[in-house]
């Protein structure tokens, strides 16, 4: 089926996939392959900046979106840079790329990742990974048509329940 002529504006239904790569090195730092939709305009699941550059556009379409990290995270605050005694972080938090959800004493919890070990530390960091780093977005547009009412209350996909047949179902 070929692409649609549609354009993204408010109110279109658009998938697309996406990658962030680190502009000086090139080196991928995310990749959304499986489709993410949204309705245009109604939830912007993407930076502004980003999001801007999609309108006009339609499906087919492979666009770089130059991104600094800075501008959208804020410039890196070294205070959310800790390193302790790696016997006193539990083992299933000893590893590169780690997710560790933290709670302050106010009750705000921030997430860190672990991001150097060696044989007597652990450091996690707190900054969002994307700070103080240019980043590009290529984002390759799959589809664009008028959203549905029940897309647009909800702001994106309404995820179909699976197609099975029940009298194929066993119970466990």
């Amino acid at each position: 089926m070929p692409p649609s002529s549609e354009t993204i504006r408010d109110g279109k239904f658009v998938e697309l996939t996406y990658k962030v790569s680190d502009r000086k090195s090139g080196h991928v730092l995310t990749r959304v392959e499986f489709p993410l939709g949204y309705v245009h305009g109604h939830n912007e699941i993407l930076a502004p900046s980003v999001h801007g550059q999609l309108e006009g556009r339609s499906a087919g379409e492979v666009i770089e979106v130059p991104i600094d990290g800075n501008r959208i995270f804020g410039a890196r605050d070294e205070s959310l840079v800790f390193t302790d005694r790696i016997e006193n972080v539990p083992e299933e938090y000893r590893r590169i790329g780690t997710s560790i959800l933290m709670e302050n004493d106010r009750g705000q919890t921030r997430s860190f990742l672990v991001t150097r070990i060696d044989d007597q530390t652990l450091t996690v960091d707190g900054n969002n990974p994307l700070c103080g780093r240019e980043v590009v977005f290529t984002l390759e547009i799959l589809s664009v048509r008028d959203a549905t009412a029940e897309e647009t209350r909800a702001g994106g996909a309404i995820n179909a329940k699976p197609d099975i047949d029940p009298s194929r179902l066993r119970p466990v």
